[in-house]
């Protein structure tokens, strides 16, 4: 085994969960959707991406797999956030939903960017320098950066949405709404300009884990078969696994070091 850190193992398994989960179903993962009807071989599509979940989960635990697994993941979730995400921005760039969405898709991205930096080897380095080791962490966290700032402006879009979300038994709902929020946006700023980073990429992989902890997963314990609820649990879940990995690469900067992402 070859494990990097605590994200790195949640990443791998959270993949391989996934992998299961669509061949299970025969249609896309949260991770992957929304796919329009309209693209070819869709299908054939669906059992792809679940492999590639599968097989580079299992192969990002691995040591002598570890490093090509995190290249074809890396890849193809790049691939498939810039044919299938980046473009709805151009779209739709007054839809909240096409900023979400991408943004969703780009935080699995850096989180397995950041892992293809740690395992690359020779072939990579020679090739794909720009890619790889500070160069590439530095990317895989700026666009980890960007990705949060519209979370937290889907919390105001969404204020009535979010607000209903809190648990009942915490008090001001509205309140705790704006709150998170803001501490998305003020995260991705913190990411992006290098100031107190660190801790800003932990606090918001523990917020994203609080809310898969505190949200999702009590709602579908109780018996929910709202597969939208079901979708938006795993989906969490995922996205949690992704911001840990990209806080993970910051471990060796000191928790409340400045200086550039």
């Amino acid at each position: 085994m070859r494990i990097a850190s605590a994200g790195h193992a949640v990443f791998g398994v959270t993949m391989i969960a996934l992998g299961i989960l669509g061949l299970v179903k025969g249609d896309f993962t949260p991770v992957w959707e929304p796919v329009p009807r309209g693209v070819p071989a869709r299908e054939v599509l669906v059992y792809l991406c679940a492999f590639i979940s599968l097989a580079s989960g299992i192969g990002l635990l691995r040591q002598r797999t570890a490093a090509p697994a995190a290249r074809v993941l890396f890849a193809y979730l790049l691939l498939w956030w810039l044919l299938l995400r980046v473009p709805d921005i151009f779209i739709a760039p007054t839809v909240e939903a096409s900023w979400s969405g991408c943004a969703e898709t780009a935080v699995m991205v850096a989180g397995a960017w950041v892992l293809y930096a740690w395992f690359a080897d020779d072939w990579d380095r020679r090739r794909l320098g720009f890619a790889t080791g500070d160069k590439g962490l530095r990317i895989a966290r700026v666009l980890y950066g960007l990705a949060l700032i519209p979370f937290g402006v889907a919390h105001f879009v969404y204020l009535k949405e979010t607000a209903a979300l809190v648990p009942g038994w915490l008090p001001s709902h509205v309140a705790w709404a704006y709150f998170t929020g803001c501490a998305f946006i003020a995260a991705g700023v913190a990411v992006l300009v290098g100031v107190y980073a660190r801790l800003a990429a932990a606090l918001s992989a523990l917020q994203l884990g609080l809310f898969t902890l505190l949200v999702w997963i009590p709602i579908v314990a109780a018996g929910s078969k709202n597969a939208f609820q079901w979708s938006e649990t795993i989906l969490s879940a995922a996205l949690t696994a992704g911001a840990w990995v990209v806080a993970d690469s910051y471990r060796a900067i000191p928790a409340l070091g400045n200086g550039p992402s």
